[in-house]
């Protein structure tokens, strides 16, 4: 029986692009939103944190599947925390308490991968990260709260959830990336730069979240590949007297990924019996089964490299059964998984990018648009921003430059999403460049359409 879905926040950004991927593939679905920007589905008007109105739209609708992306914006500023933890948490707790009440089979929550940041570097990280103790601001900590309610929720009263860590969300509807980007770029001012531009960031085109949002709601009630510790006779003592990977975890994590090469072209590794033949006189009688075999896809028997430390590793697998016995980390349902576009990026190579392209469609700007680049050290930064915040506190107005954005401008920030690829299935499916232009191309249409 096809699922019958309610993105709750589909009207918003991320929530309209997951909308028009299950309208293209025929699929049943419903907005519930407190603003109606479309009139191509059903719309149910409701406020999330309202358990009643919640549950009331989900009979109406018989929805089975919930994919909640609805929070307010997680804006760079001086902002309400009330605000956040009313509608990121108090209105997930609702959310998930009007399923039960309604028989809801399914959720998928989008969270952030902003719930394990604290403004320290975060280089490769997975979803074994903890959430930190103090959390940056109000807006993460509120979302990592409310990821927890709905991974707790998992398998209780017959509700199925997960949560997705979006990272750097930008393509065609951006109103926060983009309208910021293009606020320096209109100014003047994008040849400034904070830090020394070596902090690698991930970045995730909005067409590719929301393909990971279908893929999670499609596998939440796969089937475990195997049983979960406590179902066994007797609970294991240690990692080692965890049972070994049956056939099919082997199947799921003993392979090599291919590289992620959407924007910069092939990417691989030349070995012994898959290599390019390099300058010769007499060719190797396997010269072509070489080449061949260099130019064709990965083949996927190819075994991954792994250490003990690795997330999927059988060691750190048993680990993990060790910890939660209730679930597997290689099943989708009560798990978190982190979703980028897996081509993490220098943090202002991305944003001349977006002004490079800007450039072609408003040549009167890049015509005065200085060229070279005045650095300033992140510890000048951040006693820049310190002192805008002073005055901005003094003056009662919101600083357009905070330490937060300093912090986040210069951190390393990339994640793993090994076992996205792997559990979900999910693969990014358009580049950063591709995404960019497209950005952009919808800026100007919009940007047209007021002027």
């Amino acid at each position: 029986m096809p699922d019958i879905y309610l993105v709750i926040g589909g009207s918003g950004f991320v929530g309209r692009h997951i909308v028009q991927q299950l309208v293209d593939r025929g699929d049943t679905v419903s907005i519930l939103d407190i603003v109606q920007r479309y009139h191509d589905v059903p719309f149910y008007h409701a406020d999330i944190t309202d358990q009643a109105q919640i549950a009331e739209a989900l009979r109406k609708s018989g929805t089975t599947c919930i994919i909640h992306t609805a929070s307010p914006p997680a804006a760079l500023k001086l902002e309400d925390p009330d605000l956040y933890w009313r509608v990121n948490f108090g209105g997930t707790q609702a959310i998930i308490a009007a399923a039960v009440e309604a028989g809801v089979r399914k959720l998928v929550y989008t969270s952030s991968a902003g719930v394990v940041f604290n403004g320290e570097d975060l280089i490769d990280a997975d979803e074994r990260t903890p959430y930190p103790e103090k959390a940056m601001d109000a807006y993460t900590e509120s979302k990592a709260k409310a990821e927890e309610a709905v991974l707790a929720a998992n398998g209780k009263h017959g509700l199925l959830t997960v949560a997705l860590r979006p990272a750097g969300i930008f393509g065609p509807g951006d109103r926060q990336v983009m309208a910021g980007l293009y606020q320096v770029y209109e100014r003047g001012q994008s040849h400034f730069q904070i830090g020394d531009n070596t902090n690698l960031c991930d970045w995730t085109y909005v067409g590719n979240v929301a393909a990971a949002h279908l893929l999670a709601a499609d596998r939440l009630e796969s089937p475990l590949p195997a049983p979960v510790l406590n179902e066994l006779p007797e609970m294991p003592k240690s990692p080692e007297e965890v049972p070994p990977l049956t056939a099919e975890e082997e199947d799921m994590v003993h392979y090599a990924l291919p590289f992620v090469n959407l924007t910069t072209g092939v990417h691989r590794i030349p070995t012994s019996v898959a290599r390019p033949l390099g300058p010769y006189i007499t060719p190797l009688p396997n010269a072509d089964a070489l080449l061949a075999a260099f130019e064709g896809p990965v083949p996927r028997e190819r075994l991954a490299l792994r250490s003990r430390f690795d997330a999927l590793s059988d060691l750190a697998i048993a680990r993990t059964k060790m910890h939660a016995p209730g679930t597997s980390p290689l099943q989708v349902a009560g798990q978190a998984f982190f979703i980028t576009n897996g081509e993490p990026c220098y943090f202002w190579d991305f944003a001349r990018l977006v002004w490079h392209h800007l450039d072609g469609v408003f040549p009167e700007i890049a015509e005065t648009r200085t060229t070279g680049v005045f650095t300033l050290p992140t510890s000048l930064g951040m006693l820049a921003a310190s002192g805008a915040e002073w005055w901005g506190w003094l003056t009662g107005r919101d600083p357009t430059f905070t330490r937060f954005k300093v912090t986040f401008s210069s951190a390393q920030r990339w994640h793993n999403i090994e076992k996205a690829r792997k559990v979900l299935g999910y693969e990014p499916k358009v580049g950063i460049e591709d995404g960019v232009r497209a950005m952009v191309e919808w800026w100007k249409e919009e940007h047209l359409a007021k002027h």
